[in-house]
């Protein structure tokens, strides 16, 4: 079997998801995405005709984002009309999802070069807009016989983990303030300038940076903030994932194909998790997943130089720091989606954005990624260096 390997990825600044005020929202997100995808073929030097397929992920897949959406994206572009392309959603970890599934078909010799990636403009294209379309609900009755009259709240089945795991706010307000702490030194001291590709802004400059990161976050300015979803809870605005918009974009070869063109991986996928959870609790996807791909791997914890798991909600990403005993100072170091955003369609794939440059640039051995999906889901991967 063939190694895949990543030879690229890249990203746009993550945006505040909102209507007008955010630096992206007056750009379609077809536009967007079309802009991630000429930046791989233009800094790798690859022609996108020999591009085997783009696999995207979106969750919001209505309106704009609506109709295949990867592929108006390579169109958009101006790619060759020959160049074929998909969709997928398995929500938050969609485009994580795109990256596993062109990685398995480079492995399975189905791809010689594929990019996989993902898009949201929840400015745009809000949060939700599906279940409030007018055409009726994605469960059906039998869904309401298996697990009762549930609202399947991902910010409820954040408290419930809290109460699972004795998590304070306190707790959750500390690692909070420290996502954007690590987030503000990334930034400041060009950690990010590898990952990120410019996006016009309309006036003759670019937008660069992360919007959503806040210097100076402290644990006093967040407690003053009320709980979102319960009023007893602990889960807020300041200690959950931003709603953002963005778009990312790996470029997947095999490892014999990209030596031929003349390029070098930053790294190979050395194994993959897939996991279902309790969908009620729903977050605790990363857990297993994170578990599953160690064994698959031949690997423990310890031998993880970073690891970037998707803070969804402060309370995630704590239950899996209490439950896997990984070391705090590997999680994130660079901060994640509480301080940088959640474009949901987008964030497996700025995942992976980060964590190959992370590793290239701190000769990190093995990289893990992990992230938790509505409906009870995870993704997981493990990334080794050459």
């Amino acid at each position: 079997m063939r190694n895949a390997v990543v030879v690229d990825a890249v990203r746009s600044p993550i945006g505040r998801g909102k209507p007008g005020k955010g630096m992206l929202s007056g750009i379609h997100p077809v536009d967007l995405s079309a802009t991630v995808l000429n930046a791989l073929v233009t800094r790798t030097g690859i022609e996108p005709d020999v591009v085997d397929d783009v696999i995207f992920g979106c969750v919001t897949t209505i309106g704009e984002q609506s109709s295949n959406i990867g592929r108006w994206s390579l169109l958009a572009a101006g790619w060759p009309d020959t160049v074929p392309a998909t969709t997928v959603d398995r929500a938050c970890g969609s485009s994580q999802q795109t990256v596993a599934f062109a990685a398995a078909g480079v492995m399975a010799g189905q791809y010689d070069i594929v990019i996989a990636g993902g898009v949201e403009s929840m400015s745009r294209v809000p949060m939700g807009a599906t279940r409030t379309s007018g055409h009726g609900q994605a469960r059906g009755p039998r869904i309401t016989e298996r697990y009762g009259d549930v609202e399947f709240s991902q910010g409820l089945a954040a408290e419930m983990v809290a109460e699972k795991w004795s998590l304070t706010r306190a707790r959750a307000d500390e690692y909070a303030a420290e996502s954007h702490a690590r987030a503000a030194v990334a930034r400041e001291s060009g950690r990010f300038d590898a990952e990120i590709v410019g996006i016009p802004d309309g006036q003759g400059g670019m937008h660069v940076a992360d919007e959503g990161i806040r210097p100076g976050t402290n644990v006093a300015t967040l407690a003053e903030l009320k709980p979102a979803f319960r009023p007893d809870g602990i889960v807020t605005a300041g200690n959950s994932s931003q709603i953002s918009d963005g778009a990312a974009a790996v470029l997947i070869m095999a490892e014999d194909v990209a030596r031929r063109h003349g390029l070098t991986p930053l790294a190979r996928f050395a194994s993959f998790a897939v996991t279902g959870v309790d969908p009620v609790l729903m977050l605790t996807g990363p857990i297993t997943a994170t578990q599953q791909a160690l064994r698959r791997a031949g690997l423990t914890i310890d031998d993880i130089d970073v690891f970037e798991v998707n803070e969804a909600f402060a309370t995630v990403t704590l239950a899996w720091l209490a439950e896997t005993g990984a070391d705090p100072a590997r999680l994130n170091p660079n901060g994640g989606a509480i301080a940088l955003g959640h474009p949901l369609g987008a964030t497996g794939a700025r995942l992976t954005a980060t964590l190959v440059h992370h590793m290239n640039a701190t000769g990190a051995r093995y990289g893990l990624q992990a992230i938790c999906e509505a409906g009870g889901m995870a993704n997981a991967y493990i990334l080794e260096r050459p």
